[in-house]
């Protein structure tokens, strides 16, 4: 009986523990002002959205600084809908329950007037790649206690923000030095829709109707957007990839050079310069693929990345991916020390 009483109150100490430090997780909710999106053709507001997650000890030594992780989120949603996605700060308390040290997350939001930035350089949407790895990351620096040096800087994201990872690691190894792409999207060049799809973004001319449309068919408005913009065609300022339903090769040829399959063999030097990339995709995901095929293409460059296959789908996993895999990976692979220059 009291062997039962004494581990009846084991199991209760643990929860308390865990209740505690489940606690001690802070979450900050804040709005960032970014200049490089300030004038965009689409008035999305500069000032971001921006949920940030201090670890336990943060506010126990005013001394101690930590490596930063910024984490993106994937087409139609926000930072507080990727948060319950993945399911924050439960799987970051339970990834400190299991032993990593404390990190910095940051989770920006990146939606637009059509649902997704595809965290890219426009005069319509806005310079979504500069937001990211400059501003976002200045503030960060700025009003927190980071490890201010690239070794201590990591990017994720999924699907969207996958692509996101994907494009910005490769033109900025000068501020992060980890990647980890989950399910990543668009990473191959994109056709154009159907006929019968593309007359119907041709006869929207509001935001209120572009709404209707549904979720594949409004990407498109948004991967304009990213990759088509055109300051003197209002109302969108976009080049549709169609027109009167057939397809325009010019604009295709456009998004292609925003495939990140062709991109990434020009900037071979730059992917050289990180200390761990990753990818992971669920087997039962479409994207599967030009997953695989990306990760290949490094490999034959002799640069150093982990792809995995897991048992999923697109976003069956996210959550257990993200405590279980890609906090793990950071903790394992970004510096918790400052780093000699």
């Amino acid at each position: 009986m009291r062997r039962v009483f004494f581990g009846l109150c084991a199991v209760v100490a643990i929860a308390m523990a865990h209740s505690v430090a489940a606690q001690s997780v802070r979450t900050e909710q804040i709005t960032v002002h970014s200049q490089a999106l300030e004038g965009n053709l689409e008035g999305n507001s500069p000032d971001r959205s921006v949920t940030v997650y201090l670890p336990p000890d943060y506010d126990k030594d005013s001394q101690k600084r930590y490596p930063v992780l910024y984490a993106l989120h994937g087409y139609s949603i926000n930072s507080v809908i990727w948060s319950k996605e993945i399911k924050t700060p439960q799987t970051i308390e339970g990834a400190y329950a299991a032993g990593i040290p404390g990190l910095i997350i940051v989770l920006p939001s990146a939606q637009t007037l059509h649902n997704g930035s595809m965290y890219s350089n426009s005069v319509t949407t806005g310079d979504w790649e500069t937001f990211i790895a400059a501003d976002l990351v200045a503030y960060i620096d700025s009003h927190y206690r980071t490890l201010a040096q690239r070794e201590s800087r990591g990017l994720a994201g999924h699907s969207m923000g996958g692509y996101g990872t994907v494009r910005i690691g490769m033109k900025h190894p000068e501020v992060f030095s980890v990647l980890y792409a989950m399910s990543p999207c668009c990473l191959s060049a994109r056709g154009a829709p159907s006929p019968e799809e593309g007359l119907a973004l041709e006869a929207v001319k509001t935001p209120e109707e572009a709404k209707s449309l549904g979720f594949f068919v409004r990407a498109t408005l948004a991967v304009s957007s990213a990759w088509s913009p055109n300051p003197n065609n209002p109302p969108f300022y976009i080049d549709l990839p169609t027109k009167d339903g057939v397809a325009q090769p010019d604009v295709i040829a456009r998004w292609a050079a925003n495939a990140p399959i062709s991109m990434v063999h020009q900037y071979i030097p730059n992917m050289r310069r990180y200390a761990a990339i990753a990818f992971d995709v669920g087997d039962r995901d479409g994207l599967k693929t030009d997953t695989k095929a990306l990760s290949d293409t490094l490999t034959a460059y002799h640069i150093a990345n982990t792809f995995e296959l897991y048992d999923g789908d697109h976003v069956s996993g996210v959550a257990d991916r993200f405590q279980n895999h890609v906090l793990p990976f950071f903790a394992k692979h970004l510096s918790f020390a400052p780093v000699k220059q």
